[in-house]
């Protein structure tokens, strides 16, 4: 990272179906190798699936499943002294979309069976109502940021 300038942040445009830059986001994640026919085939399935099974609009849902994955605080490594401490430190907006995304597909790929798109759908449809191995990634972090709590005058 250069010390002289801050980098400029990238516009993300948005996904030709929905029109939404949450969905462009998301299929970027989901992008392996190049991919992103793919990865906009399996994000749309999963959104098709969504609505079938909830009768509610996709998008809503994955907003709604995204802002209850998104962490709040999170703990960042600062050396003092020759000690290590977790130092609980508040999430950005925009790094934390982008943690929740990352939360809710690495669920969905570790889930059980063979299908990406059910397991996609699945875990997103279980972050919508707060239950899921995302929602618990996002507890875990709470929690080890509550425990450090006493290190936050170590801030940066």
């Amino acid at each position: 990272m250069s010390r002289r300038r801050i980098s400029k942040r990238r516009k993300i445009s948005p996904d030709p179906i929905y029109n939404s830059q949450i969905v462009s986001m998301m299929i970027n994640r989901i992008l392996l190798k190049g991919k992103k026919s793919l990865a906009q085939r399996i994000l749309y399935e999963a959104m098709k699936n969504i609505q079938e099974s909830t009768q509610k609009d996709p998008i809503e849902i994955l907003k709604k499943a995204i802002s209850n994955t998104t962490p709040v605080v999170e703990v960042k490594s600062r050396r003092i002294g020759g000690a290590t401490y977790q130092v609980p430190v508040e999430v950005k907006t925009e790094r934390g979309n982008s943690l929740a995304l990352r939360f809710l597909l690495k669920s969905a790929r570790n889930r059980p069976g063979k299908n990406i798109i059910i397991k996609l759908g699945n875990e997103i449809i279980d972050a919508y109502n707060n239950i899921g191995n995302s929602i618990k990634k996002k507890e875990e972090i709470h929690k080890m940021a509550e425990a450090n709590k006493a290190f936050s005058t170590l801030r940066f």
